[in-house]
């Protein structure tokens, strides 16, 4: 990605006059279902291509619904609460991953 020439950015944190945003309202939550389903970054270059990345989550990674994220604020307190869990478990398991009832 190209620096901007230091004449075109502002010099303080207000947002530029052309972003116009009065009487406009996000929506929060709109894209959350897509997003973690995958999505597609289209990046318009000034020479007229498109170059588009698609993304998905990681092999492995897991993503918090919100209300859950304000208990575990980081990979450690969820991985340690989650060994916590694991070592309440009975000790058999079948293959299918589920207790062993005998």
């Amino acid at each position: 990605m190209k620096n901007k020439d230091k004449n075109t950015m502002p010099d303080n944190d207000e947002m530029p006059d052309e972003y116009d945003f009065t009487g406009k309202k996000g929506v929060r939550g709109k894209y959350y279902q897509a997003y973690r389903q995958g999505h597609t970054v289209r990046i318009h270059e000034e020479d007229g291509t498109v170059n588009a990345q698609y993304f998905t989550l990681e092999e492995g990674s897991v993503m918090l619904d919100p209300d859950i994220r304000k208990y575990f604020p980081n990979s450690d307190v969820v991985n340690s609460t989650l060994r916590s869990l694991i070592s309440l478990l009975p000790k058999k398991q079948e293959k299918s991953g589920h207790p062993v009832n005998r």
